[in-house]
């Protein structure tokens, strides 16, 4: 109960120094940073997931869809798979795999160091300084990086569609538009917003924990990294079971 509520005041503590953050030039170069590191370099390990699941649910799902009359429900498996579920899910293995290792292990490593104690000293509120810009800059990143992989997977899906049945692009990307709703794609944002809360608030905690040892430096990002994974995991499995519940 304890852990429950010392991270709940330290999330509203984050929340309350973001406004104060953009008034720090160098907390605002550590917010671009934090999203060119854990949204744009991550383009290229989300381009190639995402096409290759886009291609997969075509690949498998039009020949079983074919024997059944029913090619029409693969927009909607689509929809579901990339769109709703795995495209959350995976941007936001992707963030946790990259960004909250080295979120840990920096703010880990500046603990150790004394760096935050520096900052104290003269004046510096670490949260606004150092934990805001990373907590905003991993859930921006989240948000973009789960619109990045809808769009290219279904772009993907859409290139091995052609070798079963080509069509314009208008054609099925229209018929992609008309079984998608706007609940599909509240919730897939929810996801990707509560997710890059989930990654970026472990991270920070995880590094702040540490005490004195070096050792503990690597310790901090793996348990970051394994914290991560299981809260969004469960999220997941909360979010999409509230989401059949209610509609």
């Amino acid at each position: 109960m304890n852990g429950i509520l010392y991270n709940l005041g330290f999330f509203v503590r984050i929340i309350k120094g973001i406004p104060r953050m953009f008034r720090s030039g160098a907390s605002r170069n550590i917010l671009v940073m934090q999203i060119l590191f854990t949204f744009v370099q991550a383009l290229g390990l989300a381009s190639l997931l995402a096409v290759g699941i886009g291609a997969a649910v075509n690949v498998i799902g039009i020949p079983f869809l074919a024997q059944l009359s029913q090619e029409q429900y693969i927009y909607s498996v689509l929809i579901l798979i990339i769109t709703r579920e795995l495209g959350p899910l995976l941007g936001a293995f992707i963030i946790s795999s990259r960004s909250a290792t080295a979120i840990a292990t920096e703010m880990a490593g500046m603990v150790i160091s004394h760096e935050v104690e520096a900052y104290i000293s003269v004046g510096v509120d670490p949260i606004e300084h150092l934990a805001a810009p990373r907590f905003l800059g991993v859930t921006i990143s989240m948000f973009l990086l789960n619109i990045y992989f809808s769009l290219f997977g279904l772009a993907g899906s859409f290139l091995v569609a052609q070798l079963f049945n080509a069509m314009p692009a208008g054609i099925y990307f229209g018929n992609l538009l008309e079984v998608m709703s706007l609940s599909d794609l509240l919730i897939s944002i929810l996801k990707s917003i509560v997710f890059g809360i989930i990654i970026s608030m472990t991270a920070i905690i995880k590094g702040f924990s540490v005490d004195r040892a070096s050792t503990e430096v690597p310790v901090a990002g793996l348990k970051a990294v394994g914290a991560a994974f299981g809260g969004c995991i469960l999220i997941d499995i909360l979010l999409s079971a509230l989401y059949y519940i209610i509609l």
